[in-house]
């Protein structure tokens, strides 16, 4: 992938919620770290790591029904090894979200034999929400608690406080604000979040980005491209292949590549492609 634009990031509040972050830390008792199953690591923050230290973790998974099955299967394993639990999900559609209480419970399980022994029945399980703006909190959390208790919104950083949301009869949620990035270095991974929407479009050369998906779709899942664009061959700009498949043309008989960019970033986004996963475990 080569995109060279310059991906640009706001986080004015990055400083707030990770004193935030700190102070809380203290009154929980595990962590749920939410990741876009389509980039796992690229939708992480490496600062959760060295925020959260040793406390107990949930990976979450999110938008599996986006992701390529075999690489999430793939993800798991990896995430399971250095020693989280790991929950497969969708929160749009609600799919695995039923396992998460489960899952809680069985990693809490000595924390909760410690409190019977101890007499503290009824004590609530309190877990803090973190990721970055955009991987899903909000749709987790309003799935959990089954109603809107969080505003929700395709929109990079909505959540702009944290906010208490019980979603059983002994467990809690901590929804925090997405986490950025204070400085992005990594060129690869700032690309991928663009892919998936979670950079605004409007800081970004939308027509390069395209070019970029294109170029990496062409090598890894080139039958998704000819079967949603019923082309007959690969040989070209994707863009402009795109463009004069769908009779995208501008004046003068030239393809609208800029609007053939916008329909190629939209449909991978909303899962028209397929399932599609945009990097592996090394």
């Amino acid at each position: 992938m080569s995109y060279e634009g310059n991906i640009q990031w706001f986080p004015g509040h990055m400083t707030k919620t990770r004193r935030m972050i700190e102070a809380d830390l203290k009154q929980v008792d595990a962590v749920v770290e939410i990741v876009d199953a389509r980039i796992p690591e690229s939708s992480r923050n490496p600062v959760i790591n060295e925020l959260v230290g040793s406390k107990p973790r949930i990976m979450l998974l999110n938008k599996c029904d986006y992701a390529d099955d075999s690489a999430t299967e793939k993800w798991k394993k990896y995430y399971q090894k250095q020693g989280y639990a790991v929950l497969c999900c969708d929160c749009r559609s609600g799919k695995g979200i039923k396992s998460f209480v489960p899952l809680l419970k069985k990693e809490l399980c000595e924390l909760l034999e410690k409190r019977r022994a101890k007499g503290m029945i009824g004590r609530m399980l309190r877990i803090m929400v973190l990721g970055i703006p955009n991987v899903g909190k909000s749709s987790f959390i309003n799935r959990m608690a089954n109603s809107k208790k969080t505003a929700v919104g395709d929109r990079p950083g909505v959540t702009r406080g944290k906010q208490w949301v019980t979603i059983d009869k002994d467990v809690e949620l901590l929804d925090m604000p997405g986490i950025l990035w204070s400085k992005f270095e990594d060129k690869e991974a700032a690309e991928r979040l663009a892919f998936t929407g979670a950079v605004k479009d409007e800081v970004l050369d939308t027509e390069a980005l395209a070019d970029s998906l294109g170029e990496f779709l062409k090598a890894r899942y080139p039958d998704r491209l000819i079967e949603r664009y019923k082309l007959k061959s690969l040989d070209g700009r994707v863009c402009e292949l795109i463009a004069r498949a769908r009779g995208m043309m501008i004046s003068g008989g030239e393809p609208d590549t800029e609007r053939a960019a916008a329909a190629l970033l939209d449909e991978y986004r909303s899962g028209k492609l397929g399932k599609i996963t945009l990097e592996e475990p090394q």
